[in-house]
């Protein structure tokens, strides 16, 4: 072990044994943002710290004084609808209009507490709609959390590593667990967490497609809408549109989360689109445990009502002014978080000087994008070792394996990181490839 290490290895192998970690590769994000509290609090040292997916940009001031008026006004004495307030479900339509270029109604976009609360309620819903399907299918590497939300309801999932199966590759290896007649839904982020791959309209096609022939419902979590910085979303209506298996098919539910596109994320909400079709369609099998057949109002008035009995009211006037004002063009979203692209782009580069390599690299001929996340393997060293490794330079991420990719390496988020530190980072990473040099082959 380097005497070079800003961390003494014994103190965080200390601080893990204290949370019963003896595997870096099963540690989850949370476990891992705790145990580096832990050691910057010992040791006083501060961590670069890129494990935990949390906006690194101030919440959007619009947001904020729609809420404190809503405030003002009492709206906190009451309870808001299920359903939504009227205003927040009229923005959210023109916003998928605006910026997908979907028709939606209304009344098929309602508010979550959060996407997360959304997923739970949707993978509730989506389990009971077949008796004879008893399974979702995850394209991974994906958002560890929602595995867990299918462990908590005990209900069965499948997933696969994408990384090999690009463009047409992807049909394939679809059809061979669509076939098998036992999917009820496919569940995919677009941008991806983790590894920020951005699925072409091509695969998006080939997903809806084979959606559409074996019924399948594809559930699409668009966290990072428009961060696809590589075609430049920018104004309302007009061309690039954020991609999106809803240009192919009726059988989809979006999640649209204001945590990081508006730098919302403390204030847990999000809303869920359905297009009509799926919205209006009746399920014999959910009256059997919902006492209800009609799927978004089982959605809404079974899972929703039960897990919050509603979003808060005044973040829903938060949320449908920030829509309203991205509606309208007086609000360019996309820029505002563009700052993890620039981050991103600098931050990579810091990496690969220093021996490191960007795992998922491509989106099939292109060079992935800049953004939120990129992935980070280092040549000789396993995923688990790798992080136990840069943790005594005092850099933080989480293993790729925990995501459910097959590949030994790491995701790297940006936006906790300021500017600030990039010397340090710099500094430290310099540190760590002279003390674990690279044999050529």
């Amino acid at each position: 072990m380097s005497q070079h290490t800003l961390i003494n290895p014994e103190i965080v192998r200390k601080n893990l044994s204290k949370l019963n970690i003896s595997d870096m590769n099963k540690a989850s994000i949370r476990e891992v943002v705790q145990v580096v509290d832990m050691i910057e609090e010992e040791t006083g040292e501060k961590f670069v710290r890129m494990e935990m997916g949390v906006p690194g940009l101030p919440a959007s001031k619009i947001g904020i004084d729609a809420e404190i008026e809503a405030l003002n006004k009492g709206m906190a004495s009451l309870y808001p609808n299920i359903n939504g307030i009227p205003e927040l479900k009229t923005e959210a339509a023109r916003f998928v209009k605006n910026f997908i270029n979907i028709e939606v109604k209304p009344e098929n976009c309602v508010p979550a507490t959060g996407s997360m609360q959304g997923t739970y309620a949707l993978f509730q819903v989506a389990s009971c709609c077949d008796e004879t399907k008893d399974s979702a299918l995850f394209i991974d590497p994906g958002f560890p959390v929602q595995k867990q939300q299918f462990m908590m309801i005990g209900s069965k999932f499948e997933s696969f590593d994408v990384y090999n199966f690009r463009g047409e590759k992807l049909r394939e290896k679809l059809e061979s667990y669509f076939s098998k007649g036992n999917i009820h839904s496919i569940i995919y982020s677009n941008p991806n967490n983790p590894t920020w791959v951005c699925l072409t309209n091509e695969e998006l096609k080939i997903i809806a497609e084979l959606a559409d022939k074996y019924d399948v419902i594809v559930m699409e979590d668009l966290a990072y809408f428009g961060m696809d910085f590589r075609k430049g979303i920018l104004k309302p209506g007009v061309p690039p549109f954020q991609a999106s298996v809803a240009n192919y098919t009726d059988n989809f539910v979006l999640f649209i989360s204001a945590s990081k596109i508006f730098s919302y994320a403390g204030q847990r909400i999000s809303v869920v689109v359905m297009s009509e079709k799926l919205y209006n369609r009746n399920y014999p099998n959910l009256e059997k445990r919902f006492q209800m057949k009609g799927f978004g109002n089982t959605v809404i008035y079974r899972a929703l009502y039960a897990l919050s009995s509603g979003v808060t009211h005044s973040v829903q006037f938060g949320m449908a002014a920030m829509l309203k004002a991205a509606n309208e063009g007086i609000f360019d979203f996309v820029g505002e978080v563009s700052e993890y692209g620039e981050k991103a782009h600098i931050m990579k580069k810091l990496f690969t000087t220093n021996g490191f390599k960007i795992l998922y690299d491509k989106d099939i001929d292109q060079e992935i994008a800049d953004g939120f996340y990129f992935t980070l393997s280092y040549p000789g060293m396993k995923a688990g070792e790798l992080l136990m490794e840069m943790m005594s330079y005092g850099i933080s991420a989480i293993t790729l394996l925990s995501t459910g990719s097959k590949q030994e390496g790491l995701r790297a988020c940006v936006a906790p990181v300021n500017r600030n530190q990039f010397a340090d980072l710099e500094q430290r990473l310099k540190q760590f490839h002279i003390d674990h040099p690279v044999v050529k082959e």
